[in-house]
């Protein structure tokens, strides 16, 4: 990532600064970083530079210093000794824990829902309409947005703060992994039928016809993924 385009994602944080309120804490500002690299905003490789960050959010740099703590641990964020902190890029060891982690909780909540499954199923409809129309404007970066968005409501469905929250996480880690994909509309465009088909199966009742469709769905996503991986490490190893 360039110096320049950090710095234009840096100083767009000033944006999110209404979301602190007067309760600003590091766990509000690891949630705007979070959100801001579930949506692509921070690729891998992202040198966080703590004076543009805290200048943005009008934080302190203790608060914000232990925001990055927060999402170190979250896997979000690597410290480098004399270098800083930085967006971590992750391996395909991680892609195979990141899918082996959803497949138990989206699938479950897919299989059971919640005891109001209606808003959670409300907000994954607005995503893949979402996800459509960028691919209907050619907004690649925008589809992969709205997947993680759409795949966020489907973790909803388990109707718990806590599965809500931890799928905030790995969603987050998940769109690290995106960026290893060199055609990104490849990638997500056949996605975008499938999360139509899986509303469609969840709004029709049937969650075990749809915990199956998500099952394969998973399955194959990682494969992709895996592959993409490989294929850079082959091309670092020729390097």
């Amino acid at each position: 990532m360039s110096a320049d385009v950090a710095a234009t994602a840096f100083s767009e944080l000033a944006n999110d600064r209404h979301l602190l309120g007067r309760t600003s804490t590091a766990e509000l500002v690891a949630g705007i970083l979070r959100g801001r690299i579930a949506e692509g905003l921070l690729p891998p490789g992202t040198r966080l530079a703590e004076e543009a960050i805290g200048s943005a959010l009008a934080v302190s740099r203790n608060t914000l210093r232990e925001a990055f703590r927060l999402l170190t641990h979250e896997r979000l964020l690597v410290h480098e000794l004399n270098r800083g902190v930085f967006v971590r890029t992750l391996t395909a060891e991680d892609v195979a824990e990141i899918y082996r982690v959803r497949r138990v909780i989206e699938c479950a909540a897919v299989r059971r829902p919640g005891a109001d499954p209606a808003e959670p199923l409300a907000r994954a409809r607005e995503a893949v309409a979402e996800g459509e129309q960028a691919a209907a404007d050619g907004r690649w970066g925008d589809v992969g947005t709205a997947n993680i968005r759409f795949h966020q409501a489907l973790g909803s469905l388990a109707g718990s703060s806590r599965v809500d929250g931890f799928m905030a996480a790995i969603l987050a880690e998940l769109r690290l992994v995106f960026h290893v994909m060199a055609n990104p509309r490849a990638f997500h465009e056949p996605y975008l039928g499938r999360n139509r088909e899986l509303v469609t199966l969840l709004e029709s009742g049937d969650y075990a016809a749809a915990e199956q469709s998500l099952a394969g769905y998973l399955d194959a996503a990682e494969a992709e993924l895996v592959h993409a991986y490989a294929e850079v490490l082959k091309g670092e190893e020729r390097g």
